[in-house]
């Protein structure tokens, strides 16, 4: 008679039943990549409420302190990050196609060789932590199986691995990259395209891609200062942004939420690309009046607070338009407080309610695949395909169409995205201004360069391309137009 459901396995006997000790980090850990593998959900979004809601049902016994928290990022971040080549050891330690392994089991198996094969916990303990994971969330049965994979997993090292299941650079150089730094074999070659071709850069950038970005702040000019927030921080965590005269970069992480200037909304936490591309617009040369400004894809907000608080600064007004009603309160929230003029409204930038030739700079920050930022989404990386693109290319378009007939003749307009691939970039900017797909008015090239002081490796212009590896930033891509007619 075998043992009903929900009771635990009697023990063979003499040997009492022992119950699985629960580990709230791994178990934490679990959950996250349960949400971000069923709802399609993403880490950054999930993982904060479940460190809140571990911090809240802690004991003084049992606390849940900041080392639980960062060892629970890392056992997330790194899981997802490294997918690709996880998927691809397990797959040579299971009797079965990866497919036919239940998700949550592969979760626990992916989990268990970030532990063995990606950090510094000992062999033993990675197993051992694995093995009761398992037992409390999957059942003492499905425990014996993660325990016979992940000790097959450990008896290699990551780079032993990679000799076995990566096929050699010289043969297939492409798969090569694709399995080692576990990026999809299709974002390697457009990454690769986008880098000018050659091998030079494109493993920094994919290392880049699996590094644990730093966080960032910016101190919105006219309402907070660097100065503020590095003291707010503390010295020995705070460094001044690289590029940006607005940044902050914490050094140790840090609780961005927990600081007042964040929670006022007189800062923000915004990558330092971004920054760079909000302040290349602003201070792009513009003759004439300089009084109406347009974000025409504003959601998050990020860029928009940017724009509003230098826009103020100025005497011009913003209006910050997003197409979902939700984003706009994202928008709302991320511009209260703002000195100067400003207008959140919901509206579809590819069919605008303001009246053509209205402002004199305009941003498009238009929606892509988002591979500028796998650092901080690598679960995005699994899930776009390179249909997304054909996809977000007629929105793209007609985006930055309606950006130039926004603008008066002389004005000026960013075309910015989070993706260097090329297809969501100069490919763009090079069918409007030829008119493919449509009439657009007539516009020229501004280069972006100067408006970017200090910054090294731009390349060859107008145009700018933003890196991981040689920047530190998202992989940020901007070009700057003047209307002509």
């Amino acid at each position: 008679m075998s043992p009903q459901p929900g009771r635990p396995r009697r023990s063979a006997p003499g040997k009492p039943y022992r119950r699985p000790k629960k580990d709230p980090v791994r178990i934490l850990a679990f959950e996250a990549l349960r949400a971000v593998d069923e709802r399609d959900a993403y880490a950054n979004l999930v993982l904060p409420p479940l460190l809140r809601k571990a911090r809240q049902d802690s004991t003084e016994a049992k606390p849940f302190d900041a080392r639980d928290a960062a060892l629970a990022t890392e056992l997330v971040y790194g899981t997802l990050r490294r997918q690709g080549t996880y998927d691809a050891i397990i797959a040579e330690c299971v009797d079965r196609p990866l497919r036919e392994v239940d998700p949550p089991v592969l979760d626990v198996l992916s989990l268990g060789a970030h532990q063995l094969l990606g950090t510094r916990i000992p062999t033993h303990a990675a197993v051992s932590a694995s093995v009761e994971l398992a037992r409390v969330v999957l059942g003492d049965g499905r425990a014996k199986f993660v325990n016979a994979v992940l000790r097959k997993v450990a008896a290699n090292d990551l780079d032993g691995w990679l000799e076995k299941v990566a096929p050699p650079y010289d043969e297939d150089p492409e798969e090569h990259l694709a399995v080692v730094h576990s990026h999809p074999r299709w974002i390697v070659s457009a990454l690769w395209d986008a880098l000018g071709g050659g091998s030079a850069g494109v493993e920094d950038l994919l290392e880049a891609d699996n590094e644990r970005p730093e966080v960032t702040l910016v101190a919105r000019p006219g309402r907070s200062t660097t100065e503020e927030l590095i003291a707010a921080v503390g010295e020995g965590s705070a460094l001044p942004g690289r590029w940006s005269p607005y940044a902050v970069r914490l050094a140790e992480g840090g609780e961005p939420g927990a600081l007042d200037a964040v929670r006022e909304a007189r800062a923000g936490v915004q990558d330092e690309g971004s920054q760079l591309v909000a302040l290349a617009l602003a201070n792009a040369p513009l003759t004439g009046p300089d009084e109406r400004w347009l974000d025409g894809c504003a959601g998050p907000g990020g860029k928009a607070a940017l724009l509003g608080a230098l826009a103020a600064e100025r005497g011009a007004a913003l209006l910050a338009s997003e197409k979902q009603p939700h984003r706009a309160g994202l928008v709302e929230r991320a511009l209260a407080g703002n000195p100067g003029p400003y207008q959140v409204i919901a509206a579809d930038g590819t069919r605008p309610p303001w009246r053509p030739g209205t402002f004199d700079r305009a941003l498009a920050d238009v929606p892509c695949t988002g591979l500028g930022a796998l650092r901080r989404r690598p679960e995005a990386r699994w899930r776009r395909s390179p249909e997304d693109l054909a996809g977000f290319a007629p929105l793209q378009r007609e985006l930055l169409r309606q950006a130039l007939s926004a603008v008066r003749v002389g004005g000026v307009v960013g075309y910015a995205t989070c993706s260097p691939h090329l297809a969501e970039t100069r490919a763009v900017v090079d069918d409007v201004l030829k008119g493919r797909g449509g009439p657009a008015p007539a516009a020229e090239w501004i280069d972006a360069r100067p408006l970017m002081p200090g910054v090294p490796g731009l390349g060859d212009g107008p145009d700018v391309q933003l890196w991981p590896h040689l920047h530190g930033t998202d992989a940020m891509y901007l070009a700057l137009l003047r209307r002509t007619d």
